[in-house]
C-alpha cells in the first residue's frame, strides 16, 4: 500500500474545504439553535413563559428537522441554497443545508442543558426582580455553559461526519477525495489517509471542546 505523492495537496486542499464547510455551519448552527433552544425552553409547560401553542409548534420543527437523513436534506434544500449562494454544488452551497441539519440539532441539546439548571437559581432571580431577558442571559445561559460547551463540541463532530456525505454527491472536503480516489480508484492508501485525517480533527476537536468544557465548569 503506496500513497501516490500527489495525493498530499489534494488532501490538503481537501482539508480546508471540509474546515469550510464545517465552522460556518457550526457557527450559524451555535447561534441559530441556541435561540430557538432558549425558546423551548421558556415556552415549555412550566417554563418562565409557557405558551403551549407555540411550544407545540416549535417541537414539531425541531422534530421534523432532526428526522431527515442528511441527504434527504440537501436535495430538498438545492433551490434554497441556488438562491441563497447561486449554485448548489461546491463547498460553499453545502453551508446552507449543513446550518440549516445544525439547528434542530444543536436546539434540542440546548434545551437539554437549559433545562439541567436547579430552577431554585430561576426563581430566585424571579424574586429579585429580574426580567426574563436577564434571567436567560444572566442566569440560564451562564449556568448551563458547560453543558452548552459540551453540545458545541458534538455539534462540530456530527458535521464533520455531515460533511464527508455531503463531498460524496458534489460539495468537496475529505468525503470527496475519499470517494473519488480511495474507493473509485480502489486506492486504499488514499482512502487510509483520509480516514485518518477525519479522525485527527475529530480528536482536536473533541480535546479542545472537553478543555473548554472543564474550564467553565466550576462545580
Amino acid at each position: 500500500m503506496t500513497l501516490d505523492p500527489a495525493v498530499w495537496p489534494l488532501l490538503w486542499k481537501a482539508t480546508l474545504e471540509t474546515l469550510w464547510m464545517v465552522v460556518p455551519s457550526a457557527l450559524l448552527g451555535q447561534l441559530l439553535g441556541t435561540a430557538l433552544g432558549v425558546w423551548l425552553t421558556l415556552t415549555r409547560p412550566g417554563g418562565l413563559t409557557p405558551n403551549p401553542a407555540l411550544f407545540r409548534v416549535l417541537d414539531a420543527v425541531v422534530n421534523v428537522g432532526r428526522s431527515f437523513p442528511f441527504i434527504i436534506l440537501m436535495i430538498v434544500l438545492i433551490p434554497l441554497t441556488r438562491a441563497l449562494v447561486g449554485t448548489s454544488i461546491g463547498s460553499t452551497a453545502a453551508i446552507v443545508p449543513l446550518t440549516v441539519a445544525a439547528v434542530p440539532f444543536l436546539a434540542r441539546l440546548v434545551e437539554g442543558s437549559l433545562r439541567e439548571v436547579p430552577s431554585g437559581v430561576t426563581e430566585a432571580a424571579r424574586a429579585m426582580g429580574a426580567t426574563t431577558g436577564q434571567i436567560v442571559t444572566k442566569v440560564l445561559l451562564p449556568e448551563a455553559l458547560p453543558g452548552l460547551l459540551h453540545a458545541f463540541t458534538v455539534l462540530v463532530i456530527s458535521l464533520l461526519g455531515y460533511s464527508a456525505v455531503a463531498g460524496a454527491i458534489g460539495a468537496g472536503g475529505l468525503g470527496d477525495l475519499a470517494i473519488r480516489y480511495g474507493y473509485h480508484r480502489f486506492d486504499t492508501a488514499t482512502m487510509t489517509v483520509t480516514v485518518v485525517a477525519l479522525l485527527l480533527i475529530v480528536q482536536l476537536v473533541q480535546w479542545l471542546g472537553d478543555r473548554a468544557e472543564h474550564h467553565a465548569d466550576h462545580r
